[in-house]
């Protein structure tokens, strides 16, 4: 069984997190685990291309890619405050977009957050589609 068999959309709707507006975000420590990403420093990398992408496409990097701290437990019951980045949506597809190609939950990745993306602008434009157009978003749901 290829890696692509043992994965499917629930493993990234199992990490989504919705905010206090409603809003969906997911933290970049817990997509590295899913992307199969085993040091941050590497992830990291990815990350700040997904942040240069985000800018030079004028987009406000604060708006999809904020910079948190958590606390883990480690052993003996201490305690150490880690980063962390809350991303949107739109970070997420960045990041998968500039993830390694060879990975195949990265494909996954990259079809999950670009159907997403489809599905909530259509969300967002309904009011302006024509009868035809929403009939197809409906069925396509």
């Amino acid at each position: 069984m290829s890696n692509i068999e043992k994965y499917h959309e629930k493993v990234f709707e199992d990490i989504k997190n919705i905010n206090e507006y409603g809003e969906e975000f997911w933290y970049a420590r817990d997509l590295q685990n899913v992307l199969e990403y085993i040091q941050w420093r590497n992830f990291k990398l990815v990350i700040d291309k997904a942040k240069i992408a985000c800018e030079s496409s004028h987009n406000e990097v604060l708006d999809h890619f904020a910079d948190v701290s958590k606390t883990i437990d480690m052993p003996k019951g201490a305690k150490k405050e880690i980063e962390d980045i809350m991303l949107s949506r739109y970070a997420c597809y960045l990041i998968v977009q500039n993830g390694d190609p060879r990975k195949e939950v990265i494909a996954l990745g990259q079809t999950y957050f670009s159907v997403k993306t489809r599905q909530q602008e259509i969300i967002d434009d309904y009011d302006r589609l024509n009868e035809e157009q929403k009939r197809l978003a409906i069925r396509n749901d």
